[in-house]
């Protein structure tokens, strides 16, 4: 029996056995067909298969955009205002990284937080794309103890946002901000912000435009004087701040259903945020005793009677509106708030035979932050600060409308003379020539081929608004002179070799 029980187990180990080997060499086949697929499929990668190579989806990501030479140059003329504009008033440029720490950027922008872009950690470091310019130069001024500086910076920012392209609104886009930082008497750089903005809205010529201002500690003192618990003032500020877009019924039922406002407290706000005007304003509200009995009322009443005059000085007070509707849903304003509107832009084309309409509204913004840098101070120390924010967007918009409605022909560079063969072969003085002019620091372009035709040369420089044009030929080179051309009227003169450029620059500058 045992001898049995012995020949079983030799017998099952042997069929275990067998069975083992069986599925060794299952596996081993799968995984050599796995390899023969993976070695097929990266060939079929390189190759491409039958259908041709693979096709990529060309657009621009959601929310962003391309701009053309013709775009780019409207877009650098706005620039070029704006920017001789913030010099004019004594600012200074500086540039900061296009992501901060997140921890910079977290609870500064309120419920506009959740449009912040986070990046995927790749080097330690949990990072954001910046969401303005204002916060980043606040850690600016607190990384550096800077406590007085008259800045601007013009650079992309970024936001999660549902984009509206027709709007100007944009994923990717430019802001143009100009700020103040340091301890100055109330009002006097808040008013020259205003009247910076006036001056910018004005020297582009974009149309009929307003600028709201109202004040931050005036609205917390309404809310004060309305019954708003001061722990929902700033959900309640952001509310009144959808007044521009929405009706106050639809504002009213986002206080009370989504915010648990109770409804007579939302309608005594309602008495107060419909209001607008200039000084009669301040002298109605001064004389509501329920209101300045709120102390933070009556410091934003007071700046604002200061505001209004400084800005009758400046002689931009006929644009500026006392609006309290306005409130910015930013948390870190701390006093005046105020916004450029453009109320409409109707023209017509040059033709006349058509009137074009751009949607229009807010174009900038800004206000007053006293305690953004004390956020990034150890010690709490505050510098205070205001600074206002061009939309560059929605600008560029109205400038790019009307320039396609008028048909006009926009110049995409800035080269002054083009320098002419007449015959074949004159390659290599035409470069001695642009090398003379470029040493003169005259903008100078040629043709690129040996030989080009005249008539084609001619045709380039009337077709890029080239102003001048030098033409050489063999007899030219001999007498030791060159043409001087004007494009534009096709006026030609004969000019000696050794005087030409002090020539070109003096028909340049008349």
């Amino acid at each position: 029996m045992a001898e049995q029980e012995k020949a079983a187990v030799k017998q099952a180990i042997k069929e275990q056995g067998e069975i083992v080997r069986k599925l060794k060499a299952e596996k081993a086949e799968k995984e050599k067909i796995a390899e023969e697929v993976a070695k097929l499929l990266e060939l079929k990668a390189k190759l491409g298969d039958e259908s041709g190579p693979k096709k990529f989806v060309l657009k621009t990501p959601k929310g962003t955009r391309d701009f053309s030479p013709q775009q780019m140059t409207i877009r650098e003329n706005v620039f070029a205002t704006i920017i001789e504009c913030f010099k004019r008033h004594g600012a200074e440029t500086i540039d900061t990284p296009v992501f901060e720490l997140k921890e910079t950027l977290t609870g500064k922008y309120g419920e506009d937080s959740k449009l912040i872009y986070d990046l995927v950690d790749q080097g330690g470091e949990i990072l954001s794309l910046r969401y303005d310019l204002t916060v980043p130069f606040a850690r600016y001024l607190a990384m550096n103890k800077i406590t007085n500086i008259k800045r601007y910076q013009i650079a992309k920012v970024y936001r999660r946002d549902q984009p509206a392209m027709t709007k100007g609104r944009y994923r990717e886009f430019y802001q143009c901000d100009i700020d103040i930082a340091g301890q100055y008497d109330p009002m006097i750089p808040d008013a020259e912000c205003v009247r910076m903005v006036s001056s910018i809205l004005t020297e582009l010529d974009i149309g009929n435009y307003e600028i709201k201002v109202n004040h931050r500690k005036l609205l917390d003192g309404i809310f004060a004087a309305c019954g708003v618990p001061e722990k929902d003032f700033r959900p309640i500020c952001s509310a009144v701040d959808k007044l521009d877009k929405m009706d106050w019924c639809d504002v009213r039922k986002e206080m009370t259903d989504e915010k648990g406002l109770a409804p007579e407290t939302a309608d005594r706000i309602w008495e107060y945020v419909k209001l607008k005007g200039k000084m009669e304003l301040v002298d109605r509200l001064n004389n509501d005793s329920v209101l300045m009995a709120q102390k933070p009322a009556a410091e934003g009443v007071a700046d604002m009677k200061l505001l209004l005059k400084y800005c009758d000085i400046y002689g931009c007070l006929d644009k500026v509106s006392f609006d309290l509707s306005l409130a910015r849903g930013l948390d870190y304003y701390t006093g005046l708030i105020y916004e450029g509107i453009l109320k409409g832009y109707t023209y017509k084309s040059d033709s006349g035979d058509s009137t074009e309409s751009v949607a229009v509204g807010s174009v900038a913004g800004g206000g007053r932050y006293d305690g953004l840098v004390g956020m990034f101070d150890p010690k709490g120390k505050e510098v205070p600060c205001v600074g206002v924010s061009i939309g560059i967007e929605r600008i560029f918009a109205i400038m790019e409308a009307k320039v396609l409605a008028d048909n006009a022909k926009i110049r995409t560079t800035s080269t002054e003379v083009y320098v002419i063969s007449a015959q074949k072969n004159l390659l290599e003085e035409r470069m001695r020539i642009c090398c003379e002019l470029w040493d003169a620091k005259i903008k100078t372009e040629h043709s690129y081929k040996k030989s080009p035709k005249l008539l084609d040369q001619f045709q380039y420089c009337e077709n890029s608004g080239i102003p001048l044009a030098i033409i050489i030929g063999e007899s030219e080179i001999e007498q030791g002179v060159v043409k001087l051309r004007v494009i534009s009227t096709r006026e030609e003169r004969t000019i000696p070799r050794e005087s030409y450029i002090k020539e070109i620059k003096k028909t340049l500058k008349a």
